[in-house]
């Protein structure tokens, strides 16, 4: 995986997400998300953040700096997308 919107998409696919969902998560459009997946747009930090928490991930880990996609602390629940979006909220929240 060469990119860092490879790595988004590779994520959203392999946690069965949308783009939509995923967006809703974010707390921004499809079509922008979209954007960040084609490389189109520059994710915002903030953005970067959520889905660190949402996928359990690393900035690192996104961005291409590390290879392991451990990470200690995150809210995915593959279980319950309702539950996800709540606990990344609270979470982006107090950040």
């Amino acid at each position: 995986m060469g990119s860092y919107y490879d790595r988004l998409r590779a994520l959203r696919e392999d946690n069965d997400l949308t783009q939509t969902q995923v967006a809703e998560i974010l707390g921004t459009s499809q079509t922008m998300y979209a954007r960040y997946e084609r490389g189109a747009n520059e994710i915002p930090i903030r953005h970067l953040m959520k889905l660190c928490y949402l996928y359990n991930v690393s900035a690192d880990y996104i961005l291409g700096i590390q290879l392991d996609k451990r990470r200690k602390m995150g809210c995915v629940n593959k279980s319950n997308h309702e539950r996800k979006v709540h606990i990344c909220r609270n979470q982006s929240d107090r950040n």
